[in-house]
């Protein structure tokens, strides 16, 4: 179902402005706009050379928000596809005044336009939509085409972290990250009754709790030497 345009969305996009960095690569066609670079620069966006951490798929922005209260010397990208549904995120952003978190509206088969090669020391992939109809895998983001990608984000030694309510698409992820040279670490079929320390919920992942179903969480990374597509 389509969602519903929110009200006033171009005037609270531009009351956010300054938490949105612009898409400046104005190509529709998805063939030849990834083939194009405009690089973020980091220290300047930031104003620090810390590390740099992306969440693809940020929602309405909890989960980035409060990881950004407890890390305030790590920077983070988050993106989303539709402003939307990302305008609410850089609203608590804004409100919460967090310096080290930006936003992008844009997919992430295009991330490579932006954000520079080994640059990404944690990626966050938080219920991503699973699409379970046949046909859809190569649209999933641990598909191999996506893991690729986040290969030559990441720096050497860096993680991808995520969490799911999805059995299927856990178990396709796992498949999958294992195929493309990816080890595991930190695996989890029930997050809330696992070990796992310091564990933030994001708006899924409540709801799904209060439903009494099972979070599924991996890392996922890859040995030293093995990242930008090695």
């Amino acid at each position: 179902m389509r969602m519903r345009r929110k009200r006033k969305l171009d005037e609270r996009l531009a009351a956010v402005s300054d938490r949105i960095i612009e898409r400046t690569i104005l190509d529709l066609n998805m063939k030849t706009s990834v083939e194009k670079k405009d690089y973020i620069d980091f220290s300047k966006v930031f104003g620090n050379d810390n590390r740099v951490e992306l969440e693809i798929g940020c929602g309405k922005g909890q989960f980035i928000c409060e990881l950004a209260i407890r890390n305030p010397n790590v920077n983070y990208i988050a993106i989303e596809m539709l402003s939307n549904v990302i305008v609410e995120a850089c609203e608590k952003a804004k409100k919460l005044n967090l310096p080290n978190v930006k936003f992008m509206i844009i997919r992430a088969e295009c991330l490579e336009s932006y954000i520079p090669e080994r640059s990404i020391s944690k990626i966050y992939l938080n219920f991503s939509t699973p699409l379970p109809q046949k046909g859809y895998e190569k649209q999933r983001l641990t598909y191999r085409k996506f893991l690729e990608i986040y290969k030559r984000l990441l720096v050497d030694g860096g993680e991808i972290h995520q969490k799911t309510d999805s059995k299927s698409l856990f178990e396709f992820s796992i498949a999958e990250y294992s195929q493309s040279g990816f080890l595991l670490k930190d695996i989890s079929l029930d997050l809330l009754n696992s070990d796992c320390v310091g564990n933030i919920m994001t708006e899924h992942e409540i709801k799904f709790v209060r439903m009494d179903m099972p979070i599924y969480r991996i890392v996922a990374y890859l040995p030293l030497g093995k990242t930008n597509g090695a």
